[in-house]
């Protein structure tokens, strides 16, 4: 027979901490906390096998599940010395609910189940207390009717407003118990009329109607979108706790309270926490009255001049202070517990890690081990990669008041206000002259990097979160909201529409890039602060960690940038970024208009010096570390200029017309560009860009050489290959570029000639490709497109209504897809080591700085991960985890 119901009470539980799966997190910590000994009310814990086989069985529970809640019911009065229903003595439940991930507010709960007409009076004998007794029963009333019977609140709400008005009331604490009474018999007319029934009487159906509810909540909207938002899946279900009622608000002697074993902010060991006397746990959440400190440390920390638990109950309070060293000590973590106090008696309701900011998290982590309550190992594990990017970024100041007019995706995280610019042009003359400026765009290009770098924020109404802003401001560490869709841009009139606003270029806003919110006016920030307890935790995290961990930078201040955030290298240099530096666009385009290759060979011979200085200054930054240049990639078009104006410039400056630029972008142009001619397609067609670019490589890692004796580890990626051959022609131009520049520098040195993998062709035929290339970078933005089939810049608009229906688990472009684009990469890691066994694999796209994309990276043993420079420390730490999770399979 399956065991649906788990019992605790009395100091004996059925379960364990370690039965989260199975019992809740709430229902394994109780019976963890009845084991260790501490003063848990008593009540019993229906497994989550329950709801899983409650919504596979159109809602029915299993056969024997009804009589194992009889034989709880009947242990529970055995346990309290008193009857469910019984009107003389009753005893009273709460109905909880207890998934194995906390999610807070999102499921229902029923408190003082079993009150009835009868069972009040009991109540009312056995506290002596009617007020009490007919308060509790109308808030029972109401709750019950909102969760269960699905009456609105607003009902109740009206019934007591109206009650509290006639008698000339401000509060509910000014009603007395005849008052009580008359709300309790108009709420349960609401019931009648809302439902065409009576408030259910008997405690038994009650019981069942909490239990169904609970179970119901589980596919609420609210716990939907909690679950979606968190990544939780809808199978894991939610356990139903019942639990023996116990009073903070039948007098002086009574009171309830929430305590952190440590201050969950900063994370200094101090005990930490708010009660109030003579509540219930929902008066603290409503507000209705302000909570006072714990101890005298909690006070000073929160300026409140109230009496303090540690003052007014010493003896409980110094009884809490023991079971909080208790809880620290055996469950080792920091715990946020909930108590109540009845007649003098402490009570512990819940237990559960606690919530903390990131800066808290590192402390905990760090000093913990620091007491020998954890390993090194154990306090890498604690802190959430995720959670790092609050370290790394400005955020926007909790207390401020914010006045939202836009929302899109959370493309790049950080905060900053600046005023509206609509063109890289005028963000670039702006800040210039001193203005901070947010650059508003419907997307943006290659060409707008300038203005992009100006900026201290990004906002752009289409596109994702792997789209080109998004991508940028990532590297460049500024904050980015992309696909506004609900922001609307007038470049003629210079205004944007928002929230119903209209505003104009020169107005300020507030990004929040973590969120992906809009803000009108300046929202001030906070700065982040990198603390001596991070540089411990990242060295932790080195010792542990086998990947390697590199950046995608092509300018020195994003190389030194990563440098400081303990990037071993650059894993993805984009070549074409370098083209929209200075003037040398124009360079550039003087190369695409040429007519022969002569003319192209003479634009080139002018890009050579300062794309040599370009490596030269990355590789004097990254001195001992690899670096992988990537030939030029993008389609040449992008190059060209799309206004009449910027033509009229161009053409003065290659010393052509207007007319011909117009014709030779016509002729670039393409319907598809992203499968068009870029990628090697250039380099076979132009080999003269690629030979160009190699020389400008190879002469910086000789001159670098010679000026400061370093090694200089450069490696040359080929981008979009799809056969051998096309690697051969290339590695061809390359290798003999090496040697002349050998030849005439006179300094010897070593490079590698890879590949990037971006297209599945590419990673079936990665055998071929390994007997010419020494190194696999797998482009995992467009690999996942073309596996997909989807473009990043427009799935924005679609992909949230696949992950809703549970086509996605999540959006490929930000989690790599592991059963398509994930079973591609293995394959092509299996067949390039058949051929090259020493051959060196890494992903260089935006994947490399996600947690669970580094995760599986080191399931496939890839030898390195890039990612922008303040995803470092982020990857870093992902891949120690991911190191020691990989350990205990191994185990």
């Amino acid at each position: 027979m399956t065991k649906w119901v788990y019992k605790f009470g009395g100091g004996t539980a059925d379960g364990r901490a370690d039965m989260k799966n199975l019992l809740g997190g709430k229902g394994a910590n109780l019976a963890e906390m009845c084991r260790i000994g501490l003063p848990v009310p008593a009540g019993f814990t229906a497994t989550t096998e329950v709801c899983t086989y409650f919504y596979d069985h159109g809602r029915q529970y299993p056969d024997d599940f009804a009589d194992q809640i009889r034989e709880a019911v009947q242990w529970l009065e055995q346990q309290n010395k008193k009857l469910f229903g019984d009107p003389g003595d009753p005893l009273l439940l709460s109905v909880r609910s207890g998934a194995r991930a906390s999610m807070p507010g999102m499921m229902d709960t029923v408190l003082n189940l079993g009150l009835n007409d009868s069972t009040v009076h009991g109540l009312v004998n056995t506290t002596g207390d009617a007020r009490f007794a007919y308060d509790s029963y109308r808030r029972f009333i109401q709750m019950y009717s909102n969760v269960v019977l699905g009456v609105e609140m607003h009902h109740f709400e009206d019934v007591l407003d109206t009650a509290k008005r006639e008698r000339g009331y401000n509060l509910d604490t000014d009603m007395t118990a005849e008052d009580w009474q008359t709300v309790v018999e108009l709420y349960k007319e609401v019931v009648q009329k809302q439902l065409g029934s009576s408030f259910p009487t008997d405690p038994h159906e009650q019981l069942w109607g909490g239990i169904g509810a609970v179970f119901g909540s589980w596919m609420n909207q609210r716990a939907i979108t909690y679950r979606r938002l968190h990544g939780l899946p809808a199978s894991w279900g939610t356990a139903v706790n019942v639990q023996t009622m116990v009073f903070g608000n039948m007098g002086q002697d009574c009171a309830t309270g929430v305590a952190f074993t440590r201050d969950p902010s900063t994370g200094d060991n101090q005990f930490y926490g708010e009660y109030l006397v003579n509540a219930q746990g929902e008066d603290v959440v409503a507000g209705i009255r302000t909570p006072q400190p714990i101890n005298k440390i909690a006070a000073a920390k929160s300026g409140v001049d109230l009496p303090t638990m540690q003052e007014v109950m010493p003896d409980l309070y110094n009884q809490l202070h023991e079971y909080r060293l208790k809880l620290e000590d055996h469950y080792r973590e920091m715990q946020d517990l909930e108590f109540t106090i009845e007649s003098n008696t402490l009570y512990i309701l819940q237990t559960r890690n606690g919530k903390r900011t990131a800066p808290a998290a590192l402390k905990i982590a760090v000093e913990m081990c620091q007491e020998g309550l954890i390993d090194k190992k154990e306090a890498v594990r604690r802190v959430d990669p995720a959670s790092l990017d609050q370290l790394l970024h400005p955020t926007l100041d909790p207390k401020a008041e914010r006045n939202i007019i836009g929302h899109g995706l959370p493309a790049s995280p950080g905060a900053a206000s600046g005023k509206i610019v609509l063109t890289a042009d005028e963000a670039e003359a702006q800040a210039n002259k001193g203005e901070t400026v947010v650059l508003v765009r419907e997307e943006t290009s290659p060409e707008d990097i300038h203005g992009m770098h100006a900026a201290v924020g990004i906002l752009t109404t289409r596109g994702g979160m792997t789209s080109h802003a998004a991508v940028v401001a990532r590297g460049m560490g500024r904050p980015c909201v992309a696909g506004a869709g609900d922001i609307h841009i007038d470049f003629k009139g210079g205004t944007v529409h928002a929230g119903g606003q209209t505003l104009r270029a020169g107005d300020i806003i507030t990004l929040d890039g973590s969120k992906g919110e809009v803000m009108l006016g300046q929202v001030p920030t906070i700065q982040p602060e990198l603390s001596g307890d991070f540089a411990t935790l990242m060295g932790w995290a080195d010792d542990l960690r086998r990947m390697r961990v590199r950046a995608n930078a092509e300018t020195p201040l994003d190389a030194k940038t990563a440098r400081e955030f303990g990037a071993e290298g650059i894993g993805l240099c984009r070549t074409e970024h370098m083209f929209f530096e200075g003037d040398r666009i124009t360079t550039v385009r003087r190369m695409i208009l040429a007519d022969s290759e002569a003319e192209r060979r003479a634009a080139l011979s002018d890009l050579l010096p300062v794309q040599r200085q370009d490596f030269v200054d990355l590789f004097k930054i990254m001195t001992g570390f690899p670096v992988t240049v990537r030939l030029l990639d993008p389609p040449l078009h992008e190059f060209l200029p799309k206004t009449d104006a910027d033509m009229d410039v161009v053409a003065k400056a290659a010393g052509v017309d207007v007319p011909k630029v117009r014709q030779r972008s016509g002729q670039l142009a393409e319907a598809n560009p992203m499968l068009g001619h870029r990628g090697c397609r250039l380099g076979v067609t132009y080999p003269e860009i690629y030979e160009m670019q190699a020389r400008a490589i190879f002469e910086a890692v000789a001159q670098v050489r010679k000026e400061t004796g370093d090694t200089i580890v450069a490696e040359v990626m080929i981008p979009l290959a799809f056969s051998k051959k096309e690697l051969d022609l290339l590695k061809d131009v390359i290798d003999r570029t090496a040697q002349e520049v050998i030849k005439e520098s006179g300094v010897e040195f070593t490079y590698l000639v890879g590949t990037m993998i971006e297209l599945p062709r590419a990673a079936l035929r990665a055998g071929d490709l390994a007997e010419t290339a020494e190194f696999f970078s797998f482009g995992t933005n467009d690999l996942t497109q073309t596996t997909f089939g989807i473009s990043r810049d427009d799935s924005a608009h679609f992909l949230p209504d696949y992950i809703g229906h549970g086509v996605l688990d999540n959006d490929p472009f930000v989690t790599i897809d592991q059963s398509g684009v994930g079973e591609l990469i293995q394959l092509a890691a299996e067949r390039g080591r058949e051929t090259r066994t020493q051959i060196k694999l890494g992903i260089c796209g935006e994947h490399g700085g996600d947690p669970a994309s580094v995760r599986f990276c080191e399931t496939v043993h890839l030898d390195y991960v890039s990612c922008s420079p303040y995803r470092v420390p982020i990857a870093r730490l992902s891949a120690a985890q991911a190191a020691l999770d990989e350990r205990e399979l191994d185990a």
